[in-house]
């Protein structure tokens, strides 16, 4: 077996400039890790290919992870405070408007505002839309809203509707490029146009969402004046959001009131649920890396061990071994962990994870679709690099460190 002698230990290179290259990155020894690799290719490339593909998978699910957190996050943030609902025999009943005015007497109270909007099924390519009545001069209830407000005049608009950019896409898909058919609960068309398209501060957000006229949607839904699908309330200070609430319900014990919080812990066990899919996942490929880690240290094949048994009895130290094996390891699997990062960025936010998405999404149809924000989370990239990189090293080091720690000709018989 050829061995390539690294030029620092050879008997031409003066003491004092050994002494100063083992003070800093050795390069010969990496020339060395490179060649060593090198000669069993075929080995480790197949650990190479397997490697990538495993932190290629962990870091995509990590990914997907902090974009849909993100969304959701930000969707969360951009709810009302408190939200009041009628509830008559279990189910969602339209609240009477003059609720909002008797809301607004209790003490922490700025604003209480009635809604009209509700979900609209498209059949022809099974989504739902929301579809939300706008007041031009009425307190809107989210900032995103009132940016809306000041780029479209609802009061002008009539039997017009502004859409996002997802249901601009869907409509457009299915034939319907100026206007849009409402089927009413009667049975009757209700024509709509098309007067332009808005672009929501989350992708949720204008992804399904058309907003016109308040009286247009009442129309649409066939909801009478003084009669509204919610009221939404905001309190200026959010240590009082419980206590209002409280007092809300005390004053109407037949509605619902739900605060930003109750939402973000629905949001969060909805998405725990999914995680448990992702647990599973995860587990899975943290158990075939694993078992590549056991089968690498376990111990070197002979032919590695006779190796370091030759490099010994020419000169090598003990340390200079293990200097040699930690480059080995470390080229290899940063290697890998860096085409894993890079393919699974392409795979997620280029691709858009396809099957792999579904686990937290869902394959269920009454949705449009949407993109997965960009989301550069730095503790994702370190959690995939040490979860991989020094366990593999480590794994390599210690069957290298048993090996060279043995006598020189016991190594190589």
């Amino acid at each position: 077996m050829k061995i390539k002698i690294p030029l620092l230990l050879k008997p031409s290179v003066p003491i004092f400039a050994r002494s100063l290259l083992q003070t800093k990155i050795n390069l010969y020894l990496i020339e060395f890790a490179i060649n060593s690799l090198l000669r069993a290719k075929s080995k480790n490339i197949f650990i190479l290919v397997v490697f990538t593909l495993l932190t290629s998978l962990l870091t995509s699910v990590f990914l997907i992870t902090s974009s849909i957190k993100y969304e959701l996050q930000s969707t969360v943030n951009a709810l009302p405070q408190i939200t009041v609902q009628k509830i008559k025999a279990g189910r969602h009943y339209d609240i009477e408007t003059s609720v909002a005015d008797e809301i607004l007497t209790i003490a922490g109270v700025s604003e209480a505002v009635p809604r009209v909007w509700g979900y609209y099924y498209f059949a022809n390519a099974g989504v739902n839309f929301s579809v939300v009545g706008i007041e031009q001069y009425a307190s809107q209830y989210k900032e995103s809203l009132a940016k809306v407000v000041e780029k479209f005049d609802f009061d002008e608009l009539g039997s017009s509707m502004v859409v996002g950019q997802g249901v601009k896409e869907v409509m457009s898909a299915n034939y319907y490029g100026d206007y849009f058919n409402f089927i009413k609960p009667d049975g009757s068309l209700q024509k709509v146009a098309l007067a332009g398209v808005f672009d929501g501060e989350t992708e949720l957000e204008s992804n399904d969402m058309i907003l016109m006229p308040t009286e247009l949607v009442r129309e649409v839904f066939d909801m009478r004046e003084g009669k509204a699908t919610d009221i939404v309330v905001k309190v200026p200070n959010v240590d009082e959001i419980t206590t209002v609430a409280s007092k809300i319900k005390l004053l109407y014990p037949d509605t619902r009131v739900i605060t930003s919080s109750d939402l973000q812990i629905s949001y969060q066990n909805i998405f725990n649920y999914k995680s448990g899919l992702f647990l599973a996942l995860f587990i899975i490929s943290l158990f075939t890396f694993f078992m590549i880690i056991y089968d690498k240290a376990s111990g070197l094949s002979s032919e590695e061990k006779r190796e370091i048994g030759i490099l010994k009895a020419i000169g090598w130290r003990v340390d200079d071994v293990l200097k040699e094996k930690f480059y080995e390891a470390f080229i290899l699997s940063f290697l890998a962990y860096l085409f894993g990062v890079l393919l699974a960025f392409g795979f997620v936010y280029i691709f858009q994870a396809p099957l792999l998405r579904e686990i937290f999404v869902g394959y269920s149809q009454l949705k449009t679709s949407f993109e997965l924000p960009f989301v550069f989370d730095i503790q994702v990239l370190f959690l995939v690099f040490f979860l991989s990189v020094p366990i593999y090293v480590g794994a390599t080091i210690i069957p290298a460190w048993r090996a060279s720690t043995l006598e020189v000709d016991e190594v190589i018989r």
